[in-house]
Parts: structure tokens; C-alpha cells; sequence
């Protein structure tokens, strides 16, 4: 990985010296400050474009389309809220999506697998360790976002979500957010519908650039990818770890995400 990771600059093949101790200092500050850190310039531009370029062909010929309307819940209902509420408001998401067991032979499966990288995200957050999925559709995917599409706003599962930006749009396609929304507990509707409805200040933005790791906190903070403009869509990596071995998603969950169950 030496090749295609600035690895003087980020160094996550060397654990236990005092520079990567620094970087997963500064990394868990940045998390606990502003619910997400980047990695600028992680993957070397040479190789983040020719991962963009094996890619390019798979997701115009293989990708799974998935459009929805869907309010930030992602639920048909939720209990003690009208139907007319400010928080449930709808959106359309439309995005392709590619899955592991189609790009076993790409760049971005590679980093997905090697292990340093599992192991310093784990040290950010403060885990003993971090598991690949075990599941070959799910564990890592990448999805495109084309002219006109968007990722529109929601709350994750997942208390953390990490992704690699490969491809961004020529204008939109901004990743925005309202960190720490709501809290375990204390869903804080009202705040939720003020910020749907424009009459919060409270969103920002964070500018990555291609080549950029990024970890986020998403659970309990709104965010979106706003409309993909221009010619170029917007294509970025999510890598799935989890904190247990073995995680896999149900049937029902892969037909919903991926159109298909094997």
C-alpha cells in the first residue's frame, strides 16, 4: 500500500510509532469536536484516479439503482408525530450502487481489506478491535451519485460511517451535516423540522476533496449529499466495519439495498 497511500503523512502501517500516536490523537479530538475527521489526500492522486477509472465501466453496466421517497426516519410512521409534522417531511434519494462481490479485483476493495486501516480507525474510536463484515454484497459498496441525483437527508443506523471520496461532482454534490441533532433518547423533533425547513443555521459542510478518507458520526446527526450539478457524478467508497465478527445483512435488507439477495 506504500505505492498508493501517503503513508509518511498518515502512518498506519507503523502503530506503535509516537507520529501515528499523534495522528490518532488528533483524529479522536477532531471526532469529538466536530462529529468527523478526514485523512486529506490518504489515497495518492495517481491511484484514487485509476480507481475511479476500474470503477467507471462497472457502474455504468452493473450498478443497482435505488430511488426512494423517504423522510429522515426512513419509517412510515413515527409514534406521537402527525403526518403533517416538519420532521417528516419526504425527499428523494436516488443513487447506483456497486457491491463488494462485483469489484473484488479494484483498489477500493484492497484498502477495504487491509487490516491497518480496520485497526486505526478502531484506536480513533477507542475499540479494541474492528471486524470486516462478513457479508459479500454489504462490506464494502460505492455508490454514484449522477447529474440531478442526491443522498438527501437522514440519520444513519450505524454509529459511524467510513467512506473514501473518488470521484466528485463539477458542482453540488456537498456532503452537509448538523452534528449531534439528537441524542440516545431525546429525538428532538422540533429542531429536526426547523433545520428541514430552513429556519436553522445550524448545517455545515464538509468540503472533501477526492482521495479523502472520512470518518462520521451519523447516527445522531442529520446530513445529506446535496443535488449532483454538472457533468461528472459524484462517486465515493463506504466501508463497513462493526465491532463483532460475523455481521450480515438479512435477505429482506439486501433486496431492499441491492435488488437481489446472493
Amino acid at each position: 500500500m506504500r505505492d498508493a497511500l501517503d503513508l509518511e503523512r498518515y502512518p498506519l502501517d507503523r502503530p506503535d510509532s509516537a507520529a501515528c500516536n499523534a495522528l490518532v490523537k488528533q483524529c479522536a479530538s477532531a471526532l469529538e469536536r466536530d462529529g468527523t475527521f478526514n485523512l486529506e489526500a490518504f489515497v495518492r492522486p495517481e491511484t484514487i484516479r485509476k480507481a475511479a477509472a476500474e470503477l467507471q465501466p462497472l457502474a455504468a453496466s452493473q450498478s443497482y439503482t435505488h430511488a426512494r421517497m423517504h423522510n429522515v426516519y426512513f419509517l412510515d410512521r413515527v409514534e406521537g408525530l402527525s403526518d403533517t409534522h416538519p420532521a417528516l417531511q419526504k425527499f428523494r434519494t436516488v443513487n447506483h450502487t456497486l457491491c463488494d462481490d462485483q469489484m473484488t479485483h479494484t483498489f477500493v476493495h484492497r484498502l477495504y481489506e487491509w487490516q491497518p486501516l480496520a485497526d486505526f480507525i478502531a484506536r480513533v474510536l477507542g475499540i479494541s478491535r474492528l471486524y470486516l463484515m462478513d457479508d459479500a454484497l454489504a462490506r464494502a459498496n460505492v455508490m454514484e451519485y449522477r447529474p440531478g441525483e442526491a443522498l438527501n437527508w437522514h440519520f444513519d443506523r450505524s454509529r459511524y460511517t467510513t467512506t473514501l471520496l473518488i470521484q466528485a461532482a463539477e458542482a453540488g454534490g456537498e456532503f452537509q451535516y448538523c452534528s449531534e441533532l439528537r441524542a440516545d433518547g431525546q429525538p428532538n423533533y422540533e429542531e429536526v423540522g426547523r433545520v428541514l425547513s430552513g429556519q436553522s443555521n445550524r448545517i455545515r459542510v464538509n468540503p472533501l476533496a477526492v482521495g479523502t478518507l472520512n470518518v462520521f458520526a451519523g447516527k445522531n446527526a442529520m446530513h445529506r449529499v446535496s443535488t449532483v450539478e454538472g457533468r461528472n457524478s459524484r462517486m465515493i467508497a463506504v466501508y463497513s466495519y462493526y465491532d463483532r465478527p460475523g455481521v450480515q445483512f438479512s435477505d429482506k435488507e439486501r433486496l431492499g439495498f441491492y435488488g437481489r439477495t446472493v
